[in-house]
């Protein structure tokens, strides 16, 4: 069975694996191979008499991923020499009748057994069925064979769930960075507000001398208020420290980072709507950016 401590680390939903091995005169060879997906979605293809497998198979699997598409794939080849010769008999009375209807109908010498024996279908080679104490002695090696399969599976989840952490990481710095230089972008200043406030009390000034100088200031600071983005950019700060905190939690969190993407692009969103310079605007675009490459990895976490 899966490791429970490697179970715990960041997993892809992307990954591969296969085992063989042999069981008497059979080889087997389990193949898995999963990728993204909104829940654990598992897809089988046993061989004919392996079918009751599934119900313990999809367990084991289910023990050690927990989100992504899976197809598992079981071949099972028989090497065994103790087959024995069977005859089709209908085919072979099928043949004997069809043969005579035709000397009759256009003369000839009789067809002989050993002719028609090596006609294909005629003569078959059976192999000997197991019984029922071999099938179950079979499946708790083909099981055995799953589960180190599955151990498999997730070792390589987990190597490339170990590359999304260190790229995602790398994304939260810099979305980190970024809501840092909004925070201190020059367009922020003291000075910056009061030249904006003056400059558009002055226009508007210049428009009509009729507009009361003082309502016009406080509808100008109302609107120079709404335009602040000091809580969005406190909810970013919030955001990258939740997501850090989710990648280092050892838990099954794609489902949540995904929802948090969400709300990071909302708040990268209202920055840029309320943006009062081309400078903090650009920041606001280089934070999308980023967040929308973010999402698309959020998207292979388990």
């Amino acid at each position: 069975m899966p490791d429970p401590l490697l179970k715990n680390a960041l997993q892809s939903m992307t990954g591969f694996a296969r085992a063989s091995g042999h069981w008497q005169a059979d080889s087997w060879a389990w193949e898995i191979k999963s990728v993204n997906g909104k829940a654990l979605d598992m897809r089988f293809r046993l061989p004919t008499g392996c079918e009751g497998l599934e119900a313990v198979a999809r367990s084991i699997i289910s023990s050690g991923i927990k989100r992504g598409n899976v197809q598992v794939n079981l071949t099972l080849s028989s090497q065994t020499q103790d087959a024995l010769p069977r005859v089709n008999q209908k085919l072979l009375d099928e043949l004997v009748l069809i043969a005579a209807r035709l000397r009759l109908q256009h003369g000839g010498g009789a067809v002989e057994v050993e002719q028609l024996m090596q006609v294909r279908g005629v003569l078959e080679f059976a192999e000997m069925a197991p019984d029922e104490t071999q099938l179950k002695a079979r499946d708790v090696v083909l099981l055995k064979g799953l589960e180190h399969t599955v151990e498999g599976l997730v070792a390589s989840r987990l190597a490339e769930g170990g590359k999304l952490k260190s790229v995602l990481d790398d994304q939260l710095s810099r979305i980190g960075s970024l809501a840092v230089a909004a925070r201190d972008c020059p367009a922020r200043s003291l000075d910056a507000q009061k030249s904006r406030l003056a400059e558009m009390v002055a226009k508007l000034m210049e428009a009509s001398t009729s507009f009361d100088a003082q309502r016009l200031h406080q509808e100008a600071v109302l609107l120079q208020t709404k335009a602040d983005i000091q809580e969005e950019l406190d909810r970013l700060f919030a955001h990258v420290e939740t997501a850090r905190a989710l990648l280092d939690s050892g838990e099954s969190v794609g489902r949540k980072l995904d929802f948090l993407m969400q709300e990071f692009n909302r708040e990268a969103n209202t920055l840029c709507s309320k943006s009062p310079d081309a400078a903090l605007t650009t920041i606001g675009l280089d934070l999308k950016t980023v967040i929308d490459q973010m999402r698309e990895q959020v998207q292979n976490i388990e």
